[in-house]
């Protein structure tokens, strides 16, 4: 466990780009017989795109990125509500989910990931990112092993984030704004005519939560109405196309 670690550090520190990052989570997976594995980090701009370092199948990834199910993955909901890891998947994982939520989870379970150790990583906005190990199926070995090396598999993960965010960069800014990624869920579905209960359903989260997320972006924003605050994002994005 020992030598697995350290050379996981190791190449960690060496990394240069998201292929050296991949190897050097490929190879500390591969030594704990921990199968597949996704890190996903959350848009840091408004429209921006989620960052995916993941040996998932191709197919899958690309299929879940078009079809931009980071805003409804019940995983991510999950770990944007806890600082805590957790399992999931064939009756592990409980609570109500929408229509397009199991749609997610039937889909992914085409490619063999239909159980995972997920661990959320949270700085002092909330929620940023979150590191997933997959599996196909429920074995004793994995459950066990997750349970007794949860820590060390959150120490990892934690080490992991922290050189994405330093060598391929990773700012929660819109024109100078820091806004957390809830806010920027929030600010995107209202964008699009959703309500603060529509929007609630869709994160699984409750309309006040909603509300008190839009309240926080609009007072960093500097605005009076979410109106103002949607505008705000979306003159910075055009800003920045330009």
């Amino acid at each position: 466990m020992h030598r697995t670690f350290q050379n996981f550090i190791d190449l960690l520190a060496s990394s240069e780009t998201t292929a050296d990052l991949t190897k050097a989570m490929t190879a500390a997976a591969n030594d704990l017989d921990l199968s597949c594995f996704a890190y996903l980090a959350l848009p840091t701009k408004w429209g921006g795109k989620p960052r995916l370092i993941s040996t998932y199948p191709v197919a899958w990834t690309s299929h879940y990125l078009r079809s931009r199910y980071e805003l409804v993955d019940p995983v991510i909901v999950q770990a944007l509500q806890t600082v805590e890891p957790f399992q999931w998947g064939l009756g592990i994982q409980s609570g109500r989910m929408i229509s397009i939520q199991r749609q997610l989870l039937d889909e992914a379970a085409e490619f063999g990931i239909r159980v995972g150790f997920t661990i959320p990583i949270h700085d002092g906005r909330g929620a940023i990112a979150a590191l997933t190990f997959a599996t196909s199926l429920r074995r004793p070995a994995f459950e066990n092993f997750v349970r007794s090396q949860g820590r060390l598999l959150q120490l990892m993960a934690i080490d992991f984030h922290a050189h994405v965010r330093s060598k391929l960069g990773n700012d929660y800014e819109v024109a100078g704004t820091p806004l957390s990624p809830r806010e920027f869920e929030c600010l995107e579905w209202a964008s699009q005519g959703k309500s603060a209960w529509e929007t609630g359903r869709i994160l699984g989260i409750s309309r006040n939560t909603v509300a008190s997320y839009l309240a926080n972006a609009k007072q960093k924003l500097g605005v009076r109405t979410v109106v103002q605050a949607v505008k705000r994002l979306a003159a910075a994005t055009k800003e920045e196309q330009n």
